[in-house]
This record gives C-alpha cells, sequence and structure tokens, in this order.
C-alpha cells in the first residue's frame, strides 16, 4: 500500500517535466521523425533512443540542480567567473543562443501548429498564426505557474493520444522495428538525419528551462527523488511520441519519401486509418505547435532573467518584456508568411557552439560538492555525461563544417 501511495502521489506532482516534454516535441521534432520514419523506415529509432536517453541524463543533472542550489543554469554559468569580461561574454553567449534562438525558431513553432489547425479548419495559416499567438501569449501573461503546468499536461497527452493512437491503429511489424530499427547502422545516407534526431531532441533551451521550472514545484532535497520520476517518465513519454511518429511515417510513405510538411501525413494515411486520419493527425501537429509557441518565450525569459540577475517572478514587468519580445517576432514572422531563415541559420550556429560549453560547466557544477554536497554526480553519470560532451562537440564541428 506504501508504494501504491507513493506512486500515486509522483503521478500527481508531475508537471515541469510535461513542459520540457511538450517543448521538445515541437513541429520541428515532428517534421523529423516524420522525415526518418518516411525516408529510412525503421533503420534509426536506435538513434532516437539513445537521443532521448541523453536527454534524460542531463535532464536529471539540471532537475538536481535547480532542486538542490534553488539555482537555475543561467545563474550557475554566471556564477562560474569572477571576471567580469568572461562573465558578461557568458551573458551574452547565453542570450544569444537562447533568446535570439527562441525568437528565430518561434516562427516555425507558430507555423507548424498553424498547419495543424488549419488542416480541421477552413482558416488561411496567416490567420491561426495569429491566434495561436493570442492563444500563447493569453496563457503566459495570466502568470500562474500551476495553470500553465496544467496546460502543458493537457498537451502532452493530446499529443501521446493523437500520434500513439495513430501509429498502433496501423499495426506495425514489432518483429521488424526490433530486428531493423534496434541495431545502430551509420552511413554517409544517414549520418545528417541521426544528427537531427539528435538536435531535435537535445535542445540548449530545455535545459535552462528545466532548471527553472522544477524550482516551481519541488521545494527541496526532501522532493529530489519525486523530481527524478517526473523528468524520466515526461522524457520516456517524449521519445514514444517520436518513435510513434517514424513508424507511422515509414507505414504512411514509400523509403525515400522526402516529407517538407508533417501535415501531409493525414491526407497520406487516409487509406489507412479513413477520414478521421486528417483530425486525429491535425490535432496532433496543433498541440505540438502551440506548446513549443509557449515554451520558447517561456525558456527565453528564464535564462534571461538568470543571466542577470532578476528575480524569477512571472508576473514581473522585465520578464513579461523577454517572452512578449520572442512570441511577438514569432507571430509577426509566421503571419506574413516569412521564413526567418538567416536568423534560425544564426540560432542554429550559436546553440552549436553554446551546447558543449554548457553540458561542460553543467559536469564541472555537478562536481561541486560546496553546493551539492552528497548529490554530487556518480562516476558513471560523469562518464556518460563526457560522452554526451563529445558527441555535442562533434555535432558542433559537423555544424561549422569542420567535418
Amino acid at each position: 500500500m506504501a508504494k501504491k501511495g507513493k506512486f500515486k502521489r509522483r503521478m500527481k506532482n508531475i508537471g515541469p517535466g510535461a513542459i520540457v516534454a511538450a517543448a521538445i516535441v515541437g513541429p520541428g521534432t515532428v517534421t523529423t521523425a516524420s522525415n526518418v520514419g518516411a525516408q529510412f523506415g525503421y533503420a534509426l529509432i536506435w538513434a532516437l533512443i539513445f537521443s532521448v536517453m541523453a536527454t534524460m541524463f542531463l535532464q536529471e543533472m539540471v532537475t538536481r540542480l535547480g532542486v538542490i542550489t534553488r539555482k537555475d543554469l543561467s545563474t550557475i554559468l554566471r556564477e562560474q567567473f569572477s571576471h567580469p569580461v568572461l562573465k558578461w561574454l557568458t551573458i551574452c553567449l547565453i542570450i544569444s543562443a537562447i533568446v535570439i534562438g527562441s525568437a528565430a525558431y518561434e516562427a516555425g513553432n507558430i507555423v507548424g501548429g498553424a498547419l495543424g489547425l488549419a488542416a480541421l479548419t477552413r482558416l488561411s495559416t496567416e490567420i491561426v498564426a495569429i491566434i495561436i499567438g493570442l492563444m500563447a501569449g493569453i496563457l503566459l501573461w495570466i502568470g500562474k505557474y500551476q495553470i500553465i503546468e496544467r496546460v502543458f499536461i493537457v498537451l502532452i497527452l493530446t499529443m501521446t493520444l493523437s500520434f500513439v493512437i495513430t501509429a498502433i491503429v496501423i499495426q506495425p511489424e514489432l518483429s521488424a522495428i526490433i530486428t531493423k530499427g534496434l541495431v545502430p547502422k551509420v552511413s554517409t545516407g544517414n549520418i545528417l538525419f541521426v544528427i537531427s534526431l539528435i538536435g531535435t531532441t537535445i535542445v540548449p533551451y530545455t535545459l535552462f528551462l528545466q532548471s527553472s521550472v522544477v524550482q516551481e514545484r519541488f521545494k527541496g532535497e526532501e522532493e529530489l527523488n519525486d523530481s527524478r520520476f517526473d523528468v524520466v517518465t515526461t522524457i520516456t513519454i517524449c521519445g514514444i511520441i517520436s518513435v510513434a511518429i517514424i513508424i507511422t511515417a515509414a507505414a504512411a510513405f514509400p523509403l525515400g519519401t522526402e516529407i517538407q510538411n508533417p501535415s501531409v501525413m493525414a491526407d497520406q494515411l487516409k487509406p489507412l486509418l479513413g477520414s478521421w486520419a486528417k483530425y486525429v493527425f491535425g490535432i496532433g501537429i496543433f498541440a505540438a505547435g502551440i506548446s513549443s509557441a509557449m515554451t520558447a518565450p517561456l525558456a527565453s525569459a528564464y535564462a534571461t532573467a538568470g543571466a542577470l540577475g532578476w528575480e524569477r517572478d512571472l508576473r514581473s514587468t522585465k520578464f513579461r518584456l523577454v517572452w512578449i519580445g520572442v512570441l511577438l517576432v514569432g507571430t509577426i514572422f509566421a503571419s506574413l508568411g516569412y521564413d526567418p531563415i538567416q536568423l534560425i541559420v544564426f540560432a542554429q550556429y550559436a546553440n552549436g557552439l553554446i551546447l558543449p560549453f554548457i553540458v561542460l560547466f553543467l559536469l564541472i557544477a555537478m562536481n561541486n560538492r560546496e553546493t551539492l554536497s552528497n548529490h554530487v554526480n556518480a562516476l558513471w553519470v560523469n562518464i556518460e555525461g563526457l560522452l554526451i560532451l563529445l558527441i555535442t562537440v562533434t555535432l558542433s564541428l559537423i555544424s561549422f563544417g569542420i567535418f
């Protein structure tokens, strides 16, 4: 009975992880996973599983950091340097990668959600983009964490039901998934897609977001295990959703098909699922879009507050100005049908540059006994962290064309 009660309590405490999972499974993830399934079938499921495990390790570390130290990742990074020049360089790097990066990706988030809702209505994507921007703005303006958290739980459940039920209904061959999807194979033909899967799952701004929102729900060391349960459960769900999208795309398209717009999957699935395919998949894409449209501005505000030493208050003027700016940029670009490709390229470079530094400083911070006491990393966690660091450095070099 005690174990049952503990499990029930932990399920009730799920929340911060759902916000991060909803941030990860955005339109970019849906598009990438759809392309992977359409072009390679089940062959790259192993890469997705690896990226989910890596994300879980990193998110557990920032969760532990937030719960024990009561500081977010931006604050920890800022405090690493005493020299004012190095401190301001760090602040500028955080703002460039997280805030400007989120603003660049926000247009894609809103357009992605608009494509899903437009598939269910007769409205144009430009009009729907404005509606989504307003919806996200209203929810964030309320400034009550509990309400925001519940909205994200509903969105992540909606995506789970939409994509997972679709994958189950098409009845994939389980033996083929195991034999073809769980055996790692890397070639010149699929390496970019392997990188894309890892890059769309290990997202820098979600580390800043998790280290902040976890403090809203979990108040101290006694709730550390509950916070870990939250992370493991929600990131696992995130992986299940992405695998379901790959499986669905593998069944819907001939191998080698390139997908530019994930909403076309609804039309392709009609022979398999009937007329309701449009509604189920459209709802899933809409949920993915609006969730990311809310998390990118929220993460930007949290990261900026930590980097500049502001109070972490969802209703403060400075906090609101940051997320309003990010949301406004994304909504304007999306409603005009403009693809901010140059901003996105800059954001990709900035994120590629900052991720290895974040992982490195995170590992340093997680071995500081003065702040974490007996909650420092175990040896095996450090080994896993160094492996992830090596991979992020390699990805950065590839993104800069060095490899």
